[in-house]
């Protein structure tokens, strides 16, 4: 589960041009604007990350303004996204310990999400996305969510040697596919779905016969894909047809996922029946082309390879080998887009 909410340490404080009342604090790889002088560095305070979505309560009202949000079904709350002021870009939300009262500890890095009630902002489901639901998703493979680089600084210096796949991270919405010992499903991000023609998760399994070739491969496997095109998040790469874009494949006996090059291999004996996710660099040592935050996220900008007119979400990196036994991976998601949503 990803942790929203966490008491945070403040790395830098740093001036606003022309601000008199707003500064800019800085903490792990994230910034956001404060009041002046509100924080120090070195202070601790509870920070929110940008996509969280804040009950309503007194303490956050001075947001309605900017970030007040009710949905059709009568929720409301306030989501926090990536906003400017004087310039400065401001990610999330820092407020002071003793404006969270029902704090039990101050310990650094504790996570306060569930504690605070905040969630994570989802926009409503549309009727042709949700699905009937057959149950939860399944426990024997991993979710897709991968972490943002903000939230992994010590990346920098901890894996500068290594070598990554980059590929672009596509604005759409994932689904995952899967065979296990005869048994097979199509999942949202978080449910199993009844198969339903109707329900664009199972159309587009049908269309490209994926189940069909799973249990041909009589391996199990849970192929992960970004699914994009008319009707979905907007279409913002203005695709014109339903697609569907392979960006992991989960080995559910090993419980790993598999390599780059393992997947490239799946892809080719496959006779590329299905398309992979634009893959921007095959192996870069990213941590050494970039060796600063901000030069990692100005790296992440730039067009679409699915449409030189669009602007891309971001990027996507997994490491080439296995680290200590495993697979690294991360996102880094592009400022210019999100500024844009």
């Amino acid at each position: 589960m990803r942790k929203l909410a966490t008491i945070r340490r403040v790395n830098q404080i740093l001036p606003i041009e022309n601000a008199e009342n707003i500064e800019l604090a800085k903490i792990d790889g994230w910034q956001c604007v404060v009041k002046k002088n509100e924080f120090k560095v070195g202070d601790l305070g509870i920070y929110f990350e940008i996509d969280s979505y804040l009950p309503i309560e007194k303490r956050y009202e001075f947001l309605r303004k900017t970030s007040y949000k009710k949905f059709a079904d009568g929720r409301e709350g306030f989501r926090l996204k990536t906003m400017q002021f004087r310039g400065k870009l401001s990610q999330g939300l820092l407020l002071p310990l003793n404006l969270i009262p029902e704090l039990t500890t101050t310990e650094l890095g504790t996570d306060v999400t569930d504690l605070l009630k905040v969630l994570k902002y989802e926009p409503p489901i549309p009727i042709n996305l949700s699905g009937q639901v057959k149950g939860y998703f399944p426990g024997f493979i991993r979710k897709t969510d991968e972490e943002r680089i903000q939230n992994l600084p010590h990346y920098f210096t901890q894996f500068q040697e290594e070598e990554f796949e980059c590929t672009e991270k596509l604005d759409g919405t994932s689904c995952t596919i899967y065979y296990n010992n005869g048994a097979y499903g199509v999942c949202s991000r978080n449910l199993d779905l009844i198969e339903d023609d109707a329900n664009i998760f199972w159309k587009i399994t049908h269309k490209f016969k994926i189940i069909e070739m799973l249990q041909n491969l009589k391996q199990n496997l849970a192929l992960q894909a970004e699914l994009m095109g008319p009707s979905i998040n907007k279409n913002p790469l203005k695709l014109p047809n339903l697609e569907f874009f392979l960006f992991n494949i989960w080995d559910i006996d090993a419980q790993k996922y598999l390599l780059p090059q393992q997947r490239a291999q799946f892809i080719h004996s496959i006779n590329n029946l299905i398309k992979h996710v634009p893959i921007v660099q095959k192996c870069i040592k990213i941590f050494e082309k970039t060796k600063t935050m901000e030069a990692l996220l100005d790296y992440a900008k730039g067009p679409s390879l699915l449409n030189a007119q669009a602007t891309r979400e971001g990027l996507v990196f997994k490491s080439v080998g296995l680290i200590e036994d495993t697979t690294i991976s991360f996102k880094v998601v592009n400022n210019e887009y999100l500024l844009n949503e």
